[in-house]
């Protein structure tokens, strides 16, 4: 806090960055990271009820690239690395560790970085030179560009005072120290002079690309198909209407679906009703087949339960008249006896 101006200062620290056997993809988490941290400023802009005011912007406004204090050149590996990150991120290149080589082996390496970085089409935050304000002290920090720095957590007592610094035989390296290194000036640029234009770069060109590129993935370009310029509105607008278009298009297709479908249920069930029919007329064949056979039986069997009644009471019949006359016989017998 300075001046009654509080800055929320967020350090992410890239470790393990380059310590893997195979470093082909060793950038991707450091692009992953960036990219989600767009994604979520994104997704706060698209957002109906946006909150941008108290949103805690995470988005990287800059990236400072440590660089190996060889002496000799860039590694392939920081080459690809800043390639892949120049359309994403302000880079400031900054050469580590600076107190291991000396001044003008210093001078030669920041030479031949910048040189490789331009012949590799690698692009670095320069500092602006439009505000008439800062265009001079920009110009002279740009040409100390890639600064060499000296970081330490020790404090050391030079003359009757502790600062931070290095403890060597030969002397004391001080890191805020501007003959000894560039840590001043780095952090003079990146907070006192230029730490608006870092987020004003961030958001209108790394962001933009980012947000621009997601909204083609999604439909929505700023051209129309003949390259005219179109506000975000009427990409909407034309977005909408055809999403609506497929929507009925899509509603149509449904429909005739629907339709189609409902055709073959209904075929399904008058094949089904006639094979139903077709068994029930059989089943009544059947039935009055079966019934007609019972019926014959009966009247056979009341046929012949009728003709046995008959026998049976012209045999009871037969058997009564029997009985009448052997009866009278017996009784003339013993008339006849009687008088004899």
């Amino acid at each position: 806090q300075e001046s009654n101006v509080r800055l929320r200062l967020t350090v992410v620290n890239t470790v393990g960055f380059g310590d893997q056997m195979n470093k082909q993809e060793s950038y991707q988490p450091v692009v992953d990271y960036i990219d989600k941290q767009f994604e979520s400023y994104l997704q706060e802009e698209l957002k109906i009820k946006r909150s941008l005011h108290n949103y805690h912007d995470s988005r990287v406004h800059a990236c400072l690239y440590f660089i190996s204090p060889s002496g000799h050149s860039l590694k392939s590996l920081d080459l690809v690395t800043m390639k892949k990150l120049d359309s994403k991120v302000n880079i400031i290149p900054v050469i580590a560790k600076a107190d291991t080589i000396s001044k003008s082996e210093l001078h030669k390496f920041k030479i031949k970085i910048m040189s490789e970085l331009v012949s590799n089409g690698v692009q670095i935050y320069q500092f602006p030179l439009d505000d008439e304000t800062v265009a001079k002290v920009n110009t002279t920090m740009n040409g100390h560009l890639p600064f060499a720095v000296v970081g330490s957590t020790e404090e050391v007592c030079v003359g009757n005072k502790m600062v931070k610094a290095r403890q060597y035989p030969w002397g004391v390296v001080q890191v805020e120290n501007e003959h000894h290194c560039d840590f001043v000036k780095l952090r003079e640029m990146l907070i006192c002079v230029n730490m608006e234009d870092l987020r004003e770069q961030t958001h209108t060109r790394h962001y933009e690309l980012y947000r621009r590129c997601k909204l083609e993935e999604m439909g929505f370009k700023d051209t129309d198909p003949e390259c005219k310029p179109v506000s975000l509105q009427q990409t909407y607008e034309a977005k909408r209407q055809e999403f609506l278009a497929e929507l009925q298009k899509r509603e149509d297709e449904m429909r005739q679906i629907f339709v189609q479908r409902v055709k073959e249920k209904e075929a399904e069930l008058k094949e089904a009703e006639r094979e139903l029919q077709g068994r029930f007329e059989q089943l009544k064949r059947v039935h009055a087949e079966q019934k007609s056979t019972l019926e014959d039986k009966k009247r056979l069997l009341d046929e012949d339960q009728s003709s046995f009644n008959k026998r049976r009471a012209a045999a009871q019949l037969l058997q009564a008249q029997s009985l009448t006359v052997n009866g009278g016989k017996k009784d003339k017998d013993r008339k006849n006896s009687g008088f004899m």
